[in-house]
């Protein structure tokens, strides 16, 4: 019982540091000024390993619209996952799903634990976000929050609303993005 709790513990902190990493990446994508909430939040959080890192990549990735420091050091958090799950728990070979005969090299199979940690805290996060936004549509339309959430969500529900109509003054983009979140999860299960 106490290694599933430290199991759980482990997550949980590196879900919210790459969860943090890879909203920064797409607050300055969507052009979010990052000194109101929650971008002091996710700056306090993840400048100990943006700031040196933006110092090392290339001037022409600098000038690129990607925050390629932030989306770095998301892959680098959740490479620091698998390397700590895998040893200290010994989840790395499980997590892969691959049977005995077929087992890749551990190298394989961290990167893979790692872009599957990766791809699902980005699922996640943006779950969060969409559910917020909806939530915060129906009950408080004018208020900050929503209008942070409706910038962020923007982007992914703009092409949606495109493909479905509004029905009865109701925007089902929303719905439909958390659906195809949700299956996005059980694909990557």
């Amino acid at each position: 019982m106490l290694i599933r709790i430290l199991a759980f513990l482990l997550e949980t902190l590196f879900f919210v540091l790459i969860a943090a990493a890879l909203l920064r990446a797409w607050m300055n994508w969507v052009r979010i000024n990052m000194s109101a909430q929650p971008g002091g939040f996710v700056v306090a959080l993840t400048d100990w390993l943006v700031k040196p890192l933006r110092r090392v990549l290339p001037k022409l990735l600098a000038r690129s619209r990607v925050d390629w420091a932030s989306v770095l050091a998301a892959a680098l958090l959740a490479l620091a996952y698998a390397l700590l799950a895998g040893a200290l728990f010994g989840m790395l070979l499980e997590a892969t799903h691959w049977t005995p005969g077929f087992a890749p090299t551990a190298l394989l199979a961290l990167l893979y634990f790692s872009l599957k940690m990766l791809i699902r805290v980005a699922l996640q996060t943006l779950l969060i976000l969409v559910l917020g936004y909806a939530i915060l549509s129906w009950v408080q339309p004018g208020s900050p929050a929503y209008g942070l959430l409706a910038r962020l969500t923007e982007p992914l529900l703009s092409p949606i609303r495109r493909v479905i109509p509004t029905i009865g003054g109701v925007d089902l983009s929303a719905l439909v993005l958390l659906v195809l979140l949700q299956v996005g999860l059980m694909v990557l299960g």
